[in-house]
């Protein structure tokens, strides 16, 4: 797969200033618990916990506090993956925070652009399903909130590919 990640959000990752990335969806219960718990799994596998500071938030704060959903949660652990974040709400000061901000989907994207003209901040905003080698332009992970377990099980499935191509592009850069 070609490089996804722009010059400008690519640094040094060392233990001293582990590289801190954020997922993003709407309320913080699905698909970006989701996707930090895969990536934390990933990461703890290949032994580089300490070289990353991993988050998730939603556009909305709909859900602040909550687990991720039940139904989210019994996809990753099918895989061995346990989803232990709260919900929270996605904050502006997380824009001058994280090296990297991957939303799930454009709406978010557009959300999380819409509370910064800063080109630094639109540079770190980059689509998770830009890192999905088997996207074919369908560039949103979808909310499988109204749908039944098969929508879980995939959006695990485009989270793991993802994730796993995110940690090649950053792997170079640790140190």
């Amino acid at each position: 797969m070609s490089k996804v990640l722009p010059d400008s959000v690519l640094r040094p990752i060392t233990k001293e200033h582990p590289y801190k990335i954020v997922f993003v969806c709407l309320g913080n219960i699905c698909r970006s618990p989701t996707a930090e718990g895969v990536f934390q799994h990933i990461v703890k596998e290949q032994g580089l916990s300490a070289y990353f500071e991993i988050d998730s938030s939603g556009t909305s704060a709909y859900h602040a506090g909550e687990k991720a959903d039940s139904r989210s949660r019994e996809a990753a652990l099918k895989h061995g993956v346990e989803l232990l974040s709260r919900s929270r709400k996605f904050e502006t000061f997380d824009l001058d925070y994280f090296d990297l901000i991957i939303p799930m989907d454009s709406q978010n994207k557009r959300d999380i652009e819409y509370q910064s003209h800063k080109k630094e901040h639109k540079e770190k905003v980059i689509l998770m399903r830009e890192f999905d080698e088997l996207a074919n332009g369908d560039i949103n992970v979808p909310d499988p909130y109204y749908g039944g377990a098969q929508g879980f099980e995939n959006v695990y499935q485009m989270v793991k590919r993802s994730s796993e191509e995110l940690l090649n592009q950053l792997k170079p850069f640790i140190q």
